[in-house]
């Protein structure tokens, strides 16, 4: 079975499309739990942000994938078609890069944000608690948080503070030259939150206020920055004395109507607000950007922030890229090895059955009066030709195809020297067989397997 990633990003995807495709958080469990059992599928995981809805399959690709891209509208009520074009596929170590790549940040809007780490973490957290991922997918996501810790640790990819969270208020700084006299509404009080939080903070907005759905985690947030705490239902009434605002929850239904942020621009006798709405699918209806003095952004308007901030970690993003790629080929490797195991306790088990019931037979005619030393003979010279037949036939047919590499691993295999006058690869009489085949340390090194 393979490894593959099927997914829609902020590359491939416009915020109205990917608001339309993103499975609420509400829905993640379910939709596991009803998606495993598309055909062809063994383990799976889901992670839909404001910037990407990726599926990681362990399963038969070629089988599953169509299903799964029927399965994703039909869940959502959408036709698949209208968002085919938009989709990628990564199989096997690309996949496993992909999956490394994500969650160092470097398929991130943002290179290098560290919020999608959490992320990742997340969903993997929900397909383990939704009982859909196994063997493959445990080591993949243990290996990918392994890698991050790694890419943090050895670059500078994270030294600079580049986000979503970043660039929103790095915008606002550009609106608002004296952003000490600002207020800011903070719709949500989730982790981008605490980051819009801190840089705002640290940009000199002292007057913030958190609207949650939950009130007491509002008030954990506020309280950090001696800010006040409300709930969702009572954000239109603070919109007349904001001067930012900033959304990012997730609610599938607009918190901000047009009504709502029209009145409250007349209130305030026009004085303009900033809103940012960084939440897919979006906080704010698009509409309210249609009105005078609202200069309202989403997530997609940030590019160009972000592309000023990108330079400073590029550098260290090469670092990066050779980390993963790295990290990819090791997973790769310790997960054909992990199929090895599985042939090999086969090939064990079934030695170990022809050795008992040779043993048993010997035992039998010991205990009716055989002669030890003909019947210990007799066991051994069967033995050696039950193990030998097969291989010896097997040998012999390929051979005989043109396959003379299978003589140079059953050399290595048994530890043999070449035959005298030869060279590792002898090759054969025609000369089709041209090189030899890399010894076990060339191929893990060149791609291990």
């Amino acid at each position: 079975m393979a490894l593959w990633v099927l997914g829609i990003n902020h590359r491939t995807a416009s915020v109205e499309k990917r608001e339309r495709v993103s499975i609420p958080e509400s829905e993640i469990a379910s939709a596991l739990q009803n998606a495993l059992h598309l055909p062809g599928m063994q383990e799976l995981a889901v992670m839909s942000t404001c910037n990407r809805t990726e599926f990681y399959v362990v399963g038969d690709e070629h089988s599953s994938r169509q299903a799964l891209e029927e399965w994703w509208g039909a869940w959502l009520d959408v036709e698949s078609e209208s968002f085919e074009e938009c989709l990628y596929v990564h199989e096997d170590q690309h996949a496993a890069r992909h999956v490394m790549r994500v969650a160092c940040g470097l398929d991130s809007m943002v290179l290098g944000e560290p919020q999608v780490l959490g992320q990742v973490k997340e969903a993997y957290n929900q397909a383990h608690a939704a009982g859909t991922t196994g063997t493959v997918l445990s080591r993949l996501f243990e290996h990918a948080f392994s890698v991050a810790k790694r890419v943090r640790t050895d670059t500078a990819i994270g030294e600079n503070p580049v986000s979503v969270a970043y660039a929103a208020v790095s915008m606002a700084r550009h609106i608002f030259s004296d952003m000490r006299r600002k207020s800011a509404l903070l719709i949500g009080a989730g982790e981008t939150m605490e980051l819009v939080a801190q840089h705002l903070a640290q940009a000199g907005v002292g007057d913030m206020t958190v609207g949650n759905r939950s009130i007491e985690r509002a008030e954990q947030l506020a309280l950090r920055f001696e800010g006040r705490a409300v709930t969702l239902s009572a954000v239109p009434d603070e919109l007349p004395a904001v001067d930012i605002v900033i959304a990012s929850t997730g609610s599938q239904l607009p918190i901000l109507g047009k009504g709502a942020v029209e009145k409250a621009v007349r209130r305030r006798k026009h004085k303009p607000i900033f809103m940012v709405d960084l939440a897919v699918p979006r906080d704010i209806e698009p509409e309210v950007g249609s009105l005078n003095d609202i200069f309202l952004y989403t997530v997609d308007d940030l590019h160009s922030v972000i592309e000023e901030n990108r330079q400073s970690r590029e550098g260290a993003a090469e670092e990066a890229e050779h980390l993963v790629q790295e990290g990819a080929s090791e997973f790769m490797y310790q997960l054909r090895a992990l199929d090895a195991v599985t042939t090999l306790k086969q090939f064990r088990g079934e030695v170990e059955s022809v050795r008992d019931a040779e043993l048993d037979k010997a035992l039998r005619s010991l205990a009716s009066g055989g002669d030890p030393e003909t019947l210990l003979r007799s066991m051994a010279r069967t033995l050696t030709n039950k193990f030998l037949h097969h291989p010896t036939v097997q040998v012999r047919k390929a051979t005989a195809e043109g396959r003379v590499e299978v003589t140079d691993w059953l050399r290595e295999l048994h530890g043999m020297e070449p035959l005298s006058g030869e060279t590792e690869s002898s090759g054969s009489s025609n000369g089709s067989h041209q090189s030899a085949p890399a010894t076990p340390t060339e191929s893990s090194t060149r791609n291990p397997s």
